[in-house]
């Protein structure tokens, strides 16, 4: 990993070391995926077919839907240690994501005028677990424990179909089944999207798409979503990213597994590490080097450690300031004082508070949500939570007593909007 000196850094170079890698959102791959979402609307699951033959060997005709047979033997095949281990994860988050449900509220803001704050769920759903370069059943249970808890009436979930021609991997459709989802659909990247987005004759259109993906699901998602007839969607995410904030006595072998964790998501993953210790920065380095060698997908590590750095800050001050300029989606704190400083992060999507928390907890099975937006969003976006399965509807009621107190300030604001029928509708009523 390269070490750089922040102090000695001028600010172009600053920038530059808080710069992700280039995601692949050019004008030919926007093109691509617009003519997928075409094809999709036009031939509907004939198209699926095809592309599921083309991008994924799955044998051409392959039925699309997910038959309740085969979700039923996922589960029976699941191994008993690996059942248990969803089912903990299960509890775990549904208990933080119930503690999450908004409650309705009424305030009087004056004599005879009530406003109030009411919440729905969301009718009809989608879920896109992706599978390209590992089976992500864990995403299964982020995504579809907080729209059941929500109440969403309708949840329909894709997943590409493994390229060895098995279809979904049997532990995302266990995850599915176990979590009470019964529509499961074997299709991957912005042709998944598009059906969910648009309907065809297996799929159900749904009305927001959930679930992270490559550059491909990114950029279908934010297609359908400036679509009237499409979908809306969870949050706009980059490749996935971590940043360890590690001081002494942090263990340089933790530090370095940490960033690895994350390292091996994606060829555009990227970690950073921040510190104001040079020795703990060269220390990380030599593990890094170290544990890399030894894990199994290499390949993919070795790619995102090109865009990796340590940057040694001069002080905690600094320190702090590259982190909230950074806004990463997942924060480590590896310090002696790490509870004392999470008041001061403005910008992160998650923090992993102290030595004893690895970002692999949240991944899995802690409680908290692993769908985040990435990519800087954290400085204006939030996590996946359950009231994003849901929407709120206000309701006012007045009396006849409120709004003669309050209708000569609605007329005047009217009548100097130069809306004069708005100001109408409260004067016929005073008359």
């Amino acid at each position: 990993m390269q070490i750089l000196d922040w102090k000695a850094l001028d600010d172009t170079s600053r920038k530059k070391a808080l710069e992700r890698p280039a995601m692949k959102h050019d004008a030919k791959l926007a093109q691509r995926v617009a003519s997928i979402l075409r094809e999709v609307q036009e031939n509907g699951d004939d198209a699926l077919r095809a592309y599921n033959a083309q991008f994924d060997g799955a044998a051409s005709g392959a039925d699309i839907r997910v038959p309740q047979t085969q979700l039923k033997q996922a589960v029976e095949s699941l191994a008993p240690e690996l059942r248990e281990a969803i089912e903990r994860a299960k509890q775990n988050i549904a208990c933080f994501h119930e503690a999450q449900k908004p409650r309705p509220i009424e305030v009087e803001t004056m004599p005879g005028v009530r406003c109030g704050m009411q919440w729905r769920p969301l009718d009809t759903v989608g879920l896109y677990v992706p599978g390209g370069t590992a089976p992500l059943f864990s995403t299964v249970l982020m995504l579809a424990v907080p729209a059941k808890l929500a109440g969403c009436r309708r949840i329909a979930l894709c997943s590409p179909p493994q390229k060895n021609g098995k279809g979904i991997h049997m532990a995302t459709l266990a995850a599915a089944t176990l979590c009470g989802v019964e529509e499961v659909f074997a299709m991957g990247g912005a042709q998944a999207i598009a059906a969910m987005a648009y309907g065809t004759q297996s799929v159900p259109k749904v009305d927001k798409i959930f679930g992270p993906g490559n550059a491909y699901v990114t950029s279908a998602k934010q297609q359908v979503a400036q679509d009237p007839k499409g979908a809306a969607l969870d949050m706009p995410a980059g490749p996935s990213e971590v940043l360890v904030w590690a001081d002494p006595p942090a263990d340089p072998a933790w530090v370095a597994a940490d960033l690895l964790a994350q390292a091996e998501h994606d060829t555009l993953s990227q970690v950073l590490c921040v510190t104001t210790s040079a020795e703990l920065a060269r220390s990380v380095a030599e593990q890094v080097a170290t544990q890399a060698g030894r894990l199994p997908r290499h390949d993919i590590v070795r790619k995102s450690l090109e865009s990796a750095r340590i940057i040694v800050a001069p002080d905690r001050a600094t320190a702090l300031e590259i982190v909230n300029a950074y806004a990463p989606e997942h924060l480590i704190l590896q310090t002696n004082d790490a509870e004392k400083l999470v008041p001061e992060i403005r910008h992160a999507s998650a923090i992993f508070v102290g030595p004893w928390t690895p970002e692999s907890a949240g991944d899995y099975a802690s409680g908290a949500n692993h769908v985040l937006p990435t990519y800087g969003y954290a400085r204006a976006y939030s996590g996946l939570s359950l009231p994003a399965f849901m929407k709120s509807l206000s309701v006012q009621t007045l009396t006849r007593e409120g709004l003669n107190a309050l209708g000569p300030a609605i007329v005047a604001m009217a009548e100097a909007e130069g809306l004069e029928a708005h100001a109408e509708a409260v004067r016929v009523r005073l008359r």
